[in-house]
């Protein structure tokens, strides 16, 4: 049965970057709700480096992810974000490992070139809270290793 709701679409993004980086060594412990901007929080084997992970999830094959104006300017040299692709329930998920500060640089820059942009009508777009960001070549597909743990 697929998953239907964007909730636990989040959720189970969460779970799978968690057992992602367990299976690769590392410490992942998940954040309670209420814990700003931070879904797990990483770290090494002997606990001297831990970066924090914030998870977006969606289904299918797409490589872009719905954010929110905040993205611009949510960014630290030990927060990154893991995007997540769920596919069919036998295949292992995509993962997008971006450093938040890239995010943070394309989510501003992209929506100020659609804003620039008229719509199909020859409108101005009209702003909003809503982002994207995009990685369709894959460049940042499987990246564990930014994460320099």
């Amino acid at each position: 049965m697929p998953i239907a709701d964007n909730n636990l679409t989040g959720v189970a993004g969460e779970y799978f970057v968690a057992a992602e980086l367990s299976k690769k060594g590392y410490i992942a412990s998940m954040m309670l709700k209420n814990t700003r901007g931070v879904d797990i929080l990483a770290t090494n084997k002997d606990a001297s480096k831990s970066v924090g992970v914030q998870v977006k999830a969606s289904r299918g094959n797409a490589k872009d992810w719905q954010l929110n104006k905040k993205a611009e300017n949510y960014h630290s040299r030990n927060l990154f974000y893991v995007f997540v692709n769920l596919r069919s329930e036998k295949e292992r998920p995509d993962f997008f490992i971006v450093p938040s500060k890239v995010v943070a640089n394309y989510v501003k820059e992209s929506h100020a070139r659609w804003l620039k942009t008229p719509r199909r009508d020859g409108k101005p777009h009209k702003d909003n809270e809503r982002r994207k960001f995009r990685d369709s070549g894959g460049e940042y597909q499987e990246r564990w290793d930014l994460l320099e743990l």
